[in-house]
Order: structure tokens, then sequence, then C-alpha cells
């Protein structure tokens, strides 16, 4: 044995012996640290159950459940106010062997007077780095068919707008990105960029948008956790930041109990935007369904409703071995 490492007072650590979730956690952080603090309208779609969407925004997240996941969700925000934003998400992932996973996402979002469909595909790859955490490193690309349909806004008596005088048009835009995501039994942290080219997104006629006529890059790192409260409840805090360019952070906070492995119950706010609440229930080892509502704190509270979304997920698992994480993200 050397006697170095065992009589100071010091000692060294073998590095075999190391928790390296440390070093995946500073990681995360540094990028965390240089992203910009300010993000623009809405041009990625929102997700009010986005700890169960994960694959949406980090293509990391590929094969992480250990079977083939399967999900779909539709959210209509805004209720009750005309040219309101409503998207339709459907995503498939799976693991490929012990460490690669694989999947895709078809999103369709409407956003008057614009429609975007998205198609990508998910290539992640993951490392075990400690007795219980694994590292994924995540690959997205894929095309949006973007349409814009400025003949179909009522502009009513406002006829020289020059952002209301252009022609409809539509562009297929090729883009890429890229994410990390390390997790462990009860913990998770995520960090990506899932669209890394900012396209235009004008018709070469006029500059509608202004700064806004291109497709941002968003930032997005989100991070939860698993308390066992007692054998029949789970708390889960969790949290998803975004950035870009030209407005302030988004972040929402989640709280959520898991009662008996089946039911959900939560609650989230986004800061200076809404809150609401969430409802989840288990029917068996593969088949969820949830349901997210959520209020507006602005002055369009006046005129809307709310926003409504629903998510179903069903899994395949083709092994007899057991999963590590069956329910908890």
């Amino acid at each position: 044995m050397d006697s170095k490492m065992t009589k100071r007072k010091n000692k060294l650590i073998p590095l075999g012996k190391r928790d390296y979730r440390q070093y995946t956690i500073y990681c995360l952080l540094f990028l965390a640290c240089i992203l910009p603090k300010k993000i623009n309208a809405q041009q990625t779609p929102m997700h009010t159950q986005y700890m169960f969407n994960t694959l949406s925004y980090n293509p990391a997240y590929a094969g992480t459940r250990e079977v083939l996941s399967i999900m779909a969700s539709s959210r209509h925000q805004w209720v009750g106010f005309e040219g309101a934003p409503s998207t339709q998400t459907i995503t498939a992932h799976s693991a490929v062997g012990d460490k690669v996973g694989v999947g895709f996402s078809l999103m369709h979002d409407v956003l008057d007077p614009t429609k975007q469909t998205g198609l990508y595909f998910d290539y992640a790859y993951r490392l075990k780095i400690s007795e219980s955490g694994q590292l994924s490193f995540g690959l997205k690309g894929g095309l949006n068919f973007y349409q814009n349909n400025v003949s179909s806004l009522n502009t009513g008596s406002v006829t020289n707008d020059p952002a209301l005088s252009g022609s409809d048009y539509s562009k297929v835009l090729p883009n890429f990105g890229f994410g990390l995501y390390y997790y462990s039994s009860k913990f998770y942290l995520g960090a990506s960029i899932p669209r890394l080219l900012e396209n235009k997104l004008d018709n070469g006629d006029i500059e509608v948008l202004g700064e806004s006529g291109k497709q941002n890059r968003h930032y997005f790192i989100t991070s939860g956790y698993v308390f066992d409260m007692n054998e029949n409840i789970k708390f889960k805090p969790s949290i998803l930041a975004q950035f870009t360019q030209a407005a302030p952070m988004s972040m929402d906070i989640n709280l959520n109990f898991l009662l008996k492995e089946k039911l959900w119950i939560g609650g989230f706010y986004r800061i200076q935007d809404a809150f609401g609440g969430i409802l989840q229930y288990q029917f068996n080892q593969q088949f969820r369904i949830g349901y997210a509502y959520e209020m507006i704190t602005n002055e369009l509270s006046n005129y809307t409703s709310g926003t409504h979304e629903i998510m179903l997920r069903y899994e395949f698992n083709f092994t007899k071995e057991k999963v590590q994480h069956p329910r908890h993200f």
C-alpha cells in the first residue's frame, strides 16, 4: 500500500473513486454563466409539463428512460384570445444498447399569422461517470417548415403599416443543436441549445419583424430532484430556465408530489408571466396521462380563460430487466 496516500492528512483519492458528478455540474454551470441574459418573443413553443417532454429541447435525453417512450401533447394557449398560440408535439426515443439513444420529434406550432412544422432527429451517447450517475451528450438535426400568412390578418382600417403589407410566403429552414444531460436515480441537470442556426424568417422584401425576423438561438437549463418523503409520497421540485436575446430570462419553477407511485399533483410559477397546476395519473408501467392549466399574470388575463395542455405517454419495455427510472423524469 502507498504510505504517502495513507499517512498524509489530506489523502490523495484514486481517480477511479472520485465522484465525477461535481465535474459534470461545474461544466453545466459554466454554460449557464456564459449564456445571454435576455430572451426574445416566443419562437420556441412552450410546454408547462416540460419535465415530461425533455426531448423537445434537449437531444441528450434520448434513450435515458431505457425503454421505447412515445409522448404526444397538445397545448392551447390563451383560450378565447383570437390568434393565440397552439402547439401539438409527438416525440419518441429509445435506448440502443447500453450507451446510445436515438429519437425524433414532430412539432406543429401556430401563432397567427405564422405556422411552423418541425421534424427533428436526435442522437445521444451516454457515459457512466459515477456509481449512480450517467452523462449523456446529444445532437439534434432536422427541418422547420415555416409559413407566414400575412394576408390572413384582419387589419381593419390600418393600411399603411409596412409590417402588414408583405405577401404570403413559406420557407424550409434546416437547423441543428446539441445538449448535455446528467442524471441519476434522484437528480438530473441538463443544458442545451436545440437550434444553433439563426435562420432569417422574412421573405426578402422587407424585414417585417426587425431583429425578430430570424430564428433566435435559445438556451435551456433544467434541473430537478426527487425526495422520498415516506414510502407513499415523493416530492419533486424542478426548474426550467430559458435564455435568448432582447427580453428577460424566462424561468419555470415547479413543485410536484407523487402519491403511491400513481398520482402526480403540483403547481408551477413562471416568473412575471403565469402560474398554474399539473395533474397526472400513471395507469400502469406503460401508460400515463397528464393535464396542466395555467393563468397569465399580465394584462392579457382580462381577455383569456387560461391555457390548457394535455399529455399522453406510452412506453414499451422489450427486455425483462427492470427499468431504473420508470416514472420520475
